[in-house]
């Protein structure tokens, strides 16, 4: 019983269920892995053993009275800081935010809690989700749990270092511009961004509104598939919000594993598997080609010849949204106050020394960047060209998926590379979303799961990208391939992290 933290969501499940394990027995042992590991590792900013405990208490309560709770009651989830939680301190890994604590719940969590999900903490991430690799944050440094010398990727980088250290079974991450895909490949975890609208924003802390959406993290496709289901409601609150039926993603996942891949046609993206892809990225990815040939899918290649200005348009519309999403945070309206020393306090040096201190350096650049891109003499050269290759790029996909049923690429050119190795070469970082950010400027599903190790024994992720609102083809795939490649999840750095602890 002393690895309890090693089961997996659907698995706890179905103990509590049986009640050969108590939701207060399951929720320590999570917890004492998360006190015993994360000092060194810093996937979490907070963690709550109170309120995770006195939660946990009550499921067991209801159960033992016979009450009907929903299937995964008394399950521990952790979730991403940028997520407003009512009542527990909520701070985007910023300054600017620090000790703020949001008086409503957003709409996932609401569902969460509804139920009956038990969230141990808040995890670390880039500062308003700006970053790549969770080096970022205001506060502390996360690392990679299969190489303590790697950076988890990012934004959600402590949702995923945190699943795949088994300090939580699951987790909810956000995803920009591949900010959980990403994150899940260099960690070796399953992670989905679904349709734009799926899952509510309310209560998600903006940074580009029209490209952010929350997801599930977990280590197998099964659970990202049931926590997916549990995310996703209709939301008046959130104009973007979809009143669609887009079936159970749980079921997707269970007809994949049974059902296999005759029939299916998978698109090779041809700008996805070349320059720019390390080699053992791309033999992973060949492995996975050959898999789905052998077992019966028709593979296709397709042309998408504008991916390549995704990069450079991103960074555009990503600022820009940013620029105007964070003016709110000056001192004035929101955020913590920072006066200034040496001179008269007036509004404008108040808000001037406010944002120069609450926030950061990558921060500040994309806000610098986006207020120039939204300029009166830029705009049309500069946000106007970008939405056009948004729309470039969108026509892509609506031809691809002509031919196919999903498209496949290489999840993240590289495996997780070394802590400060790319935090002072911008564009380096950036080439991290060179696969993932066409999905968000077409509002696709889009998830990455495990397939192998390429290079220094490191995890590389396969990315499957589905038309919209199709999601279910998507877990269908995912689960399909998950048990096709057998994936050996055994992160070697725990053995590093363990020694580090006294474990």
């Amino acid at each position: 019983m002393s690895e309890l933290y090693k089961l997996s969501a659907w698995e706890i499940a179905n103990k509590l269920r049986l009640r050969e394990i108590s939701s207060l027995e399951i929720t320590q042992a999570f917890l004492d892995r998360i006190n015993q590991t994360d000092d060194k590792l810093g996937a979490f900013l907070l963690v709550d053993d109170k309120i995770a405990i006195e939660t946990a208490k009550k499921i067991d309560s209801s159960r033992l009275k016979g009450d009907t709770l929903p299937k995964m009651a008394g399950v521990p989830i952790a979730i991403k800081d940028l997520i407003c939680t009512k009542g527990l301190v909520t701070t985007a890994a910023s300054k600017i935010l620090q000790n703020w604590v949001p008086p409503y719940d957003a709409t996932l969590v609401e569902n969460i809690k509804d139920n009956g999900l038990i969230i141990l903490g808040k995890t670390n991430l880039d500062e308003f989700a700006m970053g790549s690799s969770t080096e970022r944050s205001a506060y502390k440094l996360c690392l990679n749990p299969w190489d303590l010398n790697t950076v988890p990727g990012g934004s959600s980088g402590g949702s995923a270092a945190s699943v795949a250290a088994w300090q939580t079974p699951f987790s909810v991450g956000t995803d920009t511009g591949g900010s959980i895909r990403q994150p899940a490949s260099l960690t070796g975890i399953v992670g989905a961004k679904p349709t734009y609208g799926g899952i509510s924003r309310y209560g998600i802390i903006a940074m580009a509104s029209s490209l952010d959406q929350a997801g599930p993290m977990a280590r197998c496709v099964l659970d990202a598939a049931i926590l997916h289901d549990i995310l996703s409601s209709y939301d008046m609150q959130d104009s973007t919000s979809l009143n669609y039926d887009f079936g159970s993603m749980e079921q997707a996942a269970i007809e994949g594993t049974n059902q296999g891949l005759k029939g299916l046609k998978v698109g090779i993206i041809k700008q996805l598997t070349g320059e720019g892809f390390s080699k053992g990225i791309l033999a992973a990815f060949n492995k996975v080609v050959a898999l789905l040939v052998n077992n019966g899918a028709e593979i296709v290649e397709v042309d998408c010849p504008n991916f390549q200005y995704s990069i450079g348009a991103y960074q555009i519309l990503m600022a820009s949204e940013a620029s105007s999403n964070l003016a709110r945070y000056d001192g004035m309206r929101y955020g913590k106050r920072f006066l200034p020393d040496k001179q008269t306090v007036t509004a404008e040096s108040m808000m001037k020394t406010t944002r120069d201190i609450g926030f950061g350096f990558e921060v500040k650049r994309r806000i610098i960047l986006g207020t120039y891109a939204l300029s009166a003499g830029s705009y049309e050269a500069y946000y106007g060209a970008a939405q056009k290759v948004r729309t470039l790029i969108k026509g892509d996909f609506t031809r691809a998926y002509k031919q196919v049923d999903c498209l496949i690429s290489p999840t993240v050119p590289t495996v997780a590379f070394k802590i400060g190795e790319q935090l002072d070469d911008p564009m380096a970082m950036y080439m991290n979303d060179l696969a993932t950010i066409p999905a968000n400027f077409g509002g696709m599903p889009a998830m990455s799961i495990p397939n192998g190790l390429a290079a220094n024994n490191l995890p590389s992720g396969l990315q499957i990208i589905a038309p919209q609102f199709k999601d279910y083809n998507m877990y269908f795939l995912a689960s399909a391939l998950e048990k096709l490649i057998n994936f050996n999840f055994n992160p070697s750095g725990l053995t590093q992290l363990s020694k580090a602890v006294n474990l």
